[in-house]
């Protein structure tokens, strides 16, 4: 048996000819924020090594994912890069490959378990932030490319790059291994940290090789899929094809400025205020399969049951509903069943599409302003160290910060 690779695996269709045929791919969600909350990733490093300190609970969040209708297992190696794993003092005590071999193999057990494809991922490094070369850049990619490859994923992600010009690299070294390559970048409509507009963004992803084009993270799902649109429209514009990806938050960040949700001062212990509901995710599976996407899944913020929200809409498209809705009537119909008439009165489609959801918070203002700071790769601030943060560092920075009221 190949590495990396069940029984239950062969005979699967791949995962360009599912695109090809016109199937809609449903990715999972925000696994490191869901682990986050749930008490097994450490914000500020966002490093995943629960991949090796508690499988079970990496494990268990697939399958949610899986039941809840994701038909990708993407393999846990958010920045997972050794330069990562030891950035600002972080000292683990296992490596990149131990991470990312963990995160592969527990990403195809579950994958075995219905029709999903498992992808490995690499993101931007701390070393790009640091202004190094192009040659240390890519031999961090490779590293882990090597991993991936006797793994053997299905496909490849280039994801979470700020700059097109860092994914480019990425995209490069992935192409080397013959796998099919997705590429998505966390930027919204005004393209890259680096002055790259949205639409030349797709167009240099896909000269450099990536077959799958869009983005994910840092905004909201209305924003990403203007992204995508603009991306789209880039493409079309010079002749070039591929398919389209969307992967957006599961908040609500209309007050976002062009770096996303990590300059609003909420982020990211009081986000929840923001959080779509899973209507709201209904709308936006809607209209990403409007636009032409076909591979439709969330990052950050995303749990299951929104998941469960995109293969609920998509359902007629898909010809099947997932495992998860079995415990779910479609808009509400569960709610026939209960005790009182009021919440009997709301199961039906027409209530949750008309409905407004209030915030509960009477002195919360609607919008938020970002922390613009407006610095990005090359800038000295950027530079990553191994050592802890200082205090003397910290100090400078929270006389810099201006503290929200």
């Amino acid at each position: 048996m190949v590495p990396g690779i069940s029984g239950s695996d062969v005979g699967k269709k791949g995962f360009l000819e599912r695109l090809e045929a016109g199937e809609v791919i449903i990715g999972d969600g925000g696994m490191v924020f869901a682990l986050e909350k749930r008490g097994y990733v450490k914000a500020g490093c966002w490093t995943p090594e629960v991949t090796v300190e508690h499988p079970e609970a990496l494990r268990q969040t697939h399958r949610e994912f899986l039941r809840a209708g994701a038909t990708v297992m993407q393999a846990f190696t958010f920045y997972a890069s050794e330069d990562k794993l030891k950035n600002r003092g972080n000292k683990p005590a296992i490596s990149s490959s131990q991470v990312n071999e963990a995160a592969c193999e527990i990403a195809h057990e579950v994958a075995a378990e219905g029709d999903a494809l498992v992808a490995g991922g690499v993101s931007q490094t701390p070393t790009y932030l640091s202004n190094k070369s192009e040659a240390d850049v890519k031999a961090i990619f490779q590293k882990q490319l090597d991993v991936f490859v006797k793994m053997n994923v299905n496909f490849l992600i280039a994801e979470y790059f700020e700059h097109v010009e860092e994914a480019e690299w990425a995209v490069q070294v992935l192409k080397t291994s013959n796998k099919p390559v997705a590429a998505t970048l966390c930027i919204g409509l005004e393209g890259d940290l680096h002055g790259v507009s949205t639409a030349e963004c797709a167009v240099r992803l896909v000269r450099a090789g990536a077959q799958v084009v869009g983005v994910n993270c840092h905004f909201d799902p209305k924003t990403s899929l203007e992204a995508v649109r603009l991306m789209k429209q880039g493409l079309e514009s010079v002749g070039l094809k591929a398919h389209l990806m969307c992967q957006p938050l599961a908040y609500h960040t209309p007050d976002c400025n062009k770096q996303g949700f990590i300059d609003l001062p909420e982020f990211p212990f009081a986000l929840e205020p923001r959080l779509a509901t899973r209507w709201d995710i209904q709308h936006y599976a809607r209209e990403a399969y409007k636009l032409g996407v076909r591979y439709i899944g969330g990052c950050c913020g995303f749990e299951s049951y929104h998941i469960r929200a995109i293969a609920e809409e998509l359902a007629v498209e898909r010809g099947f509903l997932p495992d998860g809705s079995a415990k779910h009537g479609s808009w509400g119909a569960g709610l026939a069943m209960h005790t009182k008439p009021w919440v009997r009165a709301r199961a039906q489609k027409e209530y949750w599409e008309k409905l407004q959801p209030a915030s509960g918070r009477p002195y919360s203002t609607s919008y938020s302003k970002p922390a613009a700071w407006g610095v990005t790769q090359g800038h000295k601030d950027l530079t990553q160290q191994k050592e802890s943060t200082s205090d003397e560092q910290l100090k400078e920075l929270f006389q810099r910060q201006q503290i929200p009221s």
